[in-house]
């Protein structure tokens, strides 16, 4: 079974493109004009060992708001694309990830339905040249079209860089979880509807 799937969007404001192999091995391509964005998707990819490329040409000279909503967008459409069915895979995932004083926890259901509970506060208001405010706004748009439910709480941590680190690694680790395949039932669907 290959998993994997290409997803693209434009708009007036962006260009997004973005491919993913749910089975590699953490290579990443990223380029999104926003540093610190392009650094945690990296983060993302390699933690998650995901093969993830990510093109995006934006509006930035404005501010980041719509390249970085706009990924999450497409990056929720591409993971819907590559599972498919959701045949044999473990669907619940949980990670919790430290980072020096930062600790965050993760929990993902990919059940179909879209949710993002966030219990993050961020000390700083910029990250580079990107506003803290939008990773909240990432995973909203990465869970909305994602359609599942994403549970992110800061345990600890102050330092703004570290707890943002922290957020995307630790979703990285559930997500692989979650969309591991469990060798008993491969080609179930994990719920008792029979779809996902």
């Amino acid at each position: 079974m290959t998993r994997t799937a290409s997803q693209s969007r434009q708009t007036s404001e962006t260009e997004v493109q973005i491919s993913i192999n749910l089975d590699g091995t953490g290579e990443t391509h990223i380029d999104t004009g926003i540093g610190f964005f392009d650094h945690m998707l990296d983060a993302f990819g390699r933690h998650g060992l995901f093969d993830l490329t990510v093109v995006a040409k934006g509006d930035v000279h404005i501010d980041a708001h719509h390249t970085v909503e706009d990924v999450g967008i497409v990056l929720g459409q591409v993971i819907v694309k590559a599972l498919a069915e959701k045949r044999g895979i473990q669907r619940f995932g949980q990670a919790t990830v430290p980072m020096d004083e930062a600790l965050v926890e993760a929990v993902i259901d990919l059940s179909g339905r879209a949710f993002l509970a966030w219990d993050v506060k961020f000390e700083r208001p910029m990250l580079g040249e990107m506003d803290t405010q939008l990773i909240e706004e990432f995973f909203r748009a990465f869970a909305g079209n994602g359609l599942f439910n994403l549970h992110v709480r800061q345990l600890a941590g102050h330092n703004a860089h570290h707890v943002a680190e922290a957020i995307f690694k630790s979703v990285a680790r559930s997500l692989r979880a979650a969309v591991s395949t469990e060798p008993r039932t491969t080609d179930r669907i994990p719920s008792t509807k029979g779809r996902l």
